[in-house]
């Protein structure tokens, strides 16, 4: 934790606004959907040096609806590229529905309770743990420095330099200076580390160091922690705590800003760390006001736009109300007005009670102030012709009252009147977009993060609500509910992929963010989004970055065909026909079964055909393939598709042998009546021998005979024979179209069932015309009896 990458940026904010803090307006249990939108956050302690003009703007645009759609995404997605100084870039929301009992932090209804944190950490003190000795900087450097096996480093130089006497002398003083672990961290550290999807595991390990209060112990437990589950909040205000505790102020700070980077929109992290800085900050160089506006500032820009983040806007207005600045109290309620949320009706209700509680040239700009009263001065002018006009110069210069008393309270009411005039405008339409969207929101039952599954009407909502959002939506409120959407459905491809596929047409850096962040924490073991992501970044001409994501999928998920063939692909797109040989041939090799290498097989064979035109070595591959899975149709059949791509008359002895062999093979009787009957077909047509043909018709009556005498003892039997159902769950069943369709579509990825073209032996290739005859006793008669 020491020696954190963390970068503190001294540039000012500029991230988009978003969404996700709970309903009922007084807690939240929505936490942030990651790093998207807030940049680094400056040093707020002690050297930190923040003026007003790293304040961002008001966002008029937001109101406004102003900027260019395009202007809107790309700034969106600029700021999400931003927040890449963690490795804990992952993991959606807490998982707050079986943490809530467990970690304390939470009650039954999922929201965080304000005194829970404060309990646990008294229950702590109560139970006589007191706070260790904190080992010094250089300590725990040298400690680290040992855990990791960092032998290249000075130190560890100086030590090979030295005498074996003073490497065991300083080994052994390290020993001693080196504190131990509490005695059951190891083991309950092991269970997390061997399966970190293991939440309950977690939950365990991390009351375990808390209640141990041991720095060390905790602080590697939740950095490991937060970079599976990095969306936890409660668990990012604990570690502050803890930092805290001890008396690592900037530690704690540093804590908090890394939660924040990882869940911007988590209302309550956000003033959790201002009640943080505000408690701890310098004061002694007179920035203090300026430094908490910023961080209200960085706030509401991350977190402003969420449904639920009245509370955060209420806390700025009442800091603001508390500095006596009532004029930014009236701006923060000019933004406030405009954006949906769910206490907006309350916010306009304390707007006009702020109006009528205070003098206009206190709560209102210099520039308004001016402005409303030569408009309130122009309006209010006699419209009869004998009298006489009052000059503006009467009016008094600036802010200053106007010298008679009377007028100078009319003034006033009509200012106030006026400025409620004016918002109530913003006021209706802001609830008019409020009523498009309640019925969404209300839906949303859980918009935390949980490893347990969604409900279908859950799931159903999102989609309802983003579809509407695509329609009727500004670009910056699309972006807002895909976080949102992405943190309660973390688990589901299909949002990541619809979120991605929206972006594409405005930043291609924000769908690498998106495929980057779901792939690499949220779905590590998702193959389609993998595949998609390898297909864009192949798209952009990342050739190396697509065979990285195909091959670390391949080994995080051993044995799926839809990889193995994506990769081949990739390397066939490429020229690298080698490869992509190489490739097949370890998938036959490595097969986990005879099906499954007969499968690769048959593509290595397409392969070798179809792109590298070699005959000979696909013919070889299939009867290799042949001579280990005798009883596999596909076999036959893409061997046969080899011989007939030649001159049928010329290969008419490559042809019948292929036909002998599969009647030869132990395959079921009913595909091998198939193979009989394409037999007499192919002689038929193309046969120069009068009596091959006839041969080989007799010996398909025979089979005929056969498969008749077995069916009719599977209709006098009580149940289906097991041949019978071996054939139908093998896919034999469909025998009248033989030849696979070399040319399917594979971006379906059915590799189940062999694609599906190849349960029914080539459902788009009947081979031509053979497909019109019926059985041969139509055209001849049965042999005599």
């Amino acid at each position: 934790m020491e020696h954190s990458d963390l970068h503190l940026s001294d540039e000012p904010m500029t991230g988009m606004v978003d969404t996700s803090a709970p309903d009922n307006g007084d807690t939240t249990g929505v936490e942030g959907s990651g790093d998207g939108f807030t940049t680094d956050l400056p040093n707020l302690i002690n050297n930190a040096q923040w003026s007003m003009d790293q304040v961002p703007d008001t966002f008029v645009a937001l109101a406004n609806q102003q900027n260019p759609e395009q202007d809107q995404v790309q700034h969106a997605a600029t700021t999400m590229e931003q927040c890449h100084v963690f490795s804990v870039d992952g993991k959606e929301q807490s998982a707050v529905g079986d943490m809530k009992q467990e970690s304390g932090l939470f009650d039954q209804s999922g929201v965080e309770q304000p005194g829970n944190a404060a309990h646990v950490e008294t229950q702590s003190e109560a139970n006589g743990q007191t706070a260790e000795v904190l080992p010094s900087e250089s300590e725990l450097s040298s400690e680290k420095q040992a855990e990791s096996g960092n032998s290249g480093s000075p130190a560890n130089m100086e030590l090979e330099d030295a005498s074996k006497e003073e490497s065991e002398d300083g080994a052994s003083d390290a020993s001693l200076h080196k504190p131990s672990l509490p005695s059951d961290f190891d083991r309950l550290y092991k269970v997390v580390e061997d399966n970190p999807e293991d939440f309950n595991g977690w939950v365990y390990l991390l009351q375990y160091v808390e209640q141990e209060n041991h720095l060390l112990a905790s602080r590697k437990a939740f950095d490991a922690f937060f970079l599976h589950y990095p969306y936890c909040y409660g668990y990012w205000k604990k570690y502050a705590d803890i930092e805290k505790k001890h008396g690592c102020i900037q530690v704690a700070d540093e804590v908090y800003r890394r939660g924040l980077q990882a869940i911007p929109l988590s209302v309550d992290l956000w003033l959790h760390y201002i009640t943080f800085l505000r408690e701890n900050q310098d004061t002694s160089d007179g920035e203090a006001e300026n430094r908490i506006r910023a961080v209200y500032e960085h706030a509401v820009l991350a977190a402003g736009t969420d449904f639920r983040s009245d509370r955060l806007w209420e806390a700025y207005i009442n800091w603001e109300t508390e500095q006596e600045k009532l004029a930014n109290v009236t701006a923060i309620y000019d933004r406030i007005l405009g954006i949906p949320t769910q206490l907006y009706s309350q916010h306009f209700q304390r707007f006009k009670e702020h109006v009528q509680n205070n003098n206009p040239k206190h709560f209102l700009s210099e520039e308004e102030f001016v402005q409303l009263r030569l408009e309130l001065a122009a309006a209010n002018k006699p419209s009869a012709e004998g009298e006489e006009e009052v000059p503006s110069e009467e009016l008094p210069p600036g802010m200053e009252d106007l010298p008679d008393p009377a007028k100078r309270v009319t003034e006033i009411e009509n200012m106030r009147h006026r400025v409620i005039e004016t918002r109530q405008e913003i006021f209706n339409h802001n609830e008019h977009e409020v009523s498009k969207r309640w019925a969404f929101e209300e839906g949303i039952k859980r918009p935390y993060f949980h490893v347990k599954a969604l409900e279908k009407t859950q799931l159903s909502n999102w989609r309802e609500y983003l579809d509407f959002e695509l329609e009727n939506g500004t670009p910056e409120r699309v972006v807002v509910l895909f976080e949102r959407c992405l943190i309660a459905c973390a688990l589901y491809e299909e949002f990541w992929i619809k979120y991605a596929k929206y972006l594409e047409s405005y930043s291609t850096e924000g769908v690498r963010h998106v495929f980057k962040k779901a792939c690499t924490i949220h779905l590590p073991k998702k193959p389609t989004i993998h595949v998609l992501w390898a297909a864009f970044e192949e798209q952009q001409g990342n050739i190396e970055d697509a065979r990285g994501i195909l091959k670390g999928l391949e080994e995080a998920v051993p044995g799926l065909a839809m990889v193995r063939l994506r990769r081949v692909s990739l390397e066939r797109r490429h020229g690298n026909l080698d490869e992509a040989e190489a490739l097949l041939r370890d998938a036959i090799t490595n097969g986990k079964n005879a099906s499954e290498s007969s499968f690769y097989s048959v593509k290595l064979a397409r392969q070798l055909l179809k792109v590298q035109r070699s005959i000979g070595k696909a013919r070889n591959v299939l009867l290799e393939a042949i001579e280990k899975d005798e009883t596999c149709p596909k076999l036959y059949l893409n061997l046969l598709e080899l011989e007939y791509s030649g001159d049928v008359q010329q290969n008419e002895a490559e042809i019948l042998a292929c036909f002998d062999r599969a009647l030869s093979s132990p395959m079921l009787l009913e595909s091998r009546v198939t193979f009989s009957q394409r037999k007499v077909e192919f002689l038929e047509d193309f046969g120069s021998d009068i009596n091959v043909l006839v041969t080989a018709y007799e010996q398909h009556q025979k089979l005929l005979k056969e498969q008749e005498t077995t069916k009719r003892k599977s209709d006098n039997g009580s149940q289906e024979p097991d041949l019978k159902r071996q054939r139908m769950d093998d896919g034999s069943a469909a025998s009248v179209q033989m030849m696979p369709d070399m040319q399917a579509n594979h971006g379906a990825y059915n590799y189940n069932n062999w694609y599906q073209q190849y349960n029914s032996w080539g459902s788009q290739n009947s081979w031509g015309q053979y497909g019109q005859y019926g059985q041969y006793n139509q055209y001849y008669p049965p042999p005599p009896t």
